[in-house]
């Protein structure tokens, strides 16, 4: 029964999340973090991995007979090794930058749109018809797709949260994909068909993890505490900066309102599958 729920957990954050992100496209959601609309979901986002990290995935890690200071060495472990894999794509994705655009400036940049993580670099889709994206997504979604077996594999109820908090950030992720595919491809369908091959991934990595973890039940604490490392990087590292930027009274309102939401959203799922 675990595996079945599993797959369709996965299914739903990965799969389901890009059906989401093509809908709010259609509704004129678009990736620029200066449009309203993006800076809801980004801030849900945030307030939904926080939450899935401190109030779940870490507080089952450090339940368990595992030691806190190996736990407490692995999640420092885990998000240095998040920063240095952002520093090598960033470096990757500039450096193609450079190469295809050789009078353009760093500070150019800027001038397009940002995509809400960094393994999505800015010129290299349009010169490579999106698969250097689809490629990098289709890693990430299956590293998802593991996270969330192994929430599933310690508790159940850790598992629906887990895969709500994928989905919750896959969302914007989604979209930004789907901004540079179709600009790329010229074709709306064709982009949502390639977002959603790579969101098939996301399954994939929950077969994979659920065949490991159940194997190894000694690694399962530290598998938590990396899931958790990695919501908490991306929240903090990449989703909140986007968010810090002088705005009113009423838009910065709405930014924690909806980060609210999310950590909300996650308490009642959590108290919801207890």
């Amino acid at each position: 029964m675990t595996v079945i729920t599993i797959l369709l957990a996965t299914f739903a954050a990965g799969i389901g999340s890009v059906w989401v992100a093509a809908a709010l496209m259609g509704l004129g959601v678009r990736t620029a973090v200066s449009r309203p609309g993006a800076q809801n979901l980004l801030s849900l986002a945030a307030g939904a991995l926080l939450a899935t990290a401190f109030m779940h995935l870490l507080p089952e890690a450090f339940e368990s007979a595992a030691g806190a200071k190996p736990l407490f060495a692995t999640l420092l472990v885990s998000v240095v090794f998040f920063f240095l894999l952002d520093k090598a794509e960033l470096w990757h994705h500039g450096h193609e930058h450079h190469q295809g655009h050789p009078h353009h400036h760093a500070h150019d940049l800027q001038a397009h749109e940002h995509h809400d993580h960094a393994r999505h670099g800015h010129a290299a889709p349009a010169r490579s018809g999106g698969w250097a994206v689809l490629a990098g997504d289709s890693v990430h979604c299956f590293g998802d797709g593991v996270l969330i077996a192994s929430a599933f594999v310690a508790d159940v109820r850790l598992g629906l949260v887990a895969a709500l908090a994928v989905l919750a950030h896959e969302v914007p992720h989604h979209i930004g994909d789907l901004a540079v595919l179709s600009q790329a491809s010229g074709s709306r369908r064709a982009a949502i068909a390639k977002v959603s091959l790579a969101g098939a991934v996301t399954p994939l990595g929950g077969l994979v993890g659920w065949a490991l973890v159940d194997r190894l039940q000694a690694l399962l604490p530290f598998l938590l505490v990396v899931a958790g490392s990695s919501f908490i990087y991306v929240a903090l590292a990449d989703l909140i900066p986007q968010l810090q930027k002088r705005l009113g009274a009423r838009e910065t309102l709405a930014q924690v309102l909806w980060l609210g939401l999310g950590i909300l959203l996650v308490g009642l799922v959590g108290r919801l599958f207890h």
